[in-house]
């Protein structure tokens, strides 16, 4: 079984959100959750589902494996 660092797919997704010029308020529009809702997932306080995991990744221009650690 596979154990998801939330902190670190945390600083994944604000990484890649900064590096791409996206605000929280602009990612959240895109995948469809609040804007407070990015900024849980971004510190690493809140699980996302699968769903919004993949909005992520498309939105992001990445993939599920990068965000969740299992490919560098």
């Amino acid at each position: 079984m596979i154990e998801i660092d939330m902190r670190k797919l945390g600083e994944k997704i604000k990484e890649l959100r900064t590096e791409r010029g996206l605000s929280q308020k602009q990612l959240a529009d895109k995948i469809g959750v609040a804007t407070n809702t990015v900024s849980q997932y971004e510190s690493g306080k809140s699980k996302t589902s699968i769903d919004i995991l993949a909005n992520l990744a498309i939105e992001l221009d990445t993939t599920t494996d990068f965000l969740l650690g299992l490919e560098h």
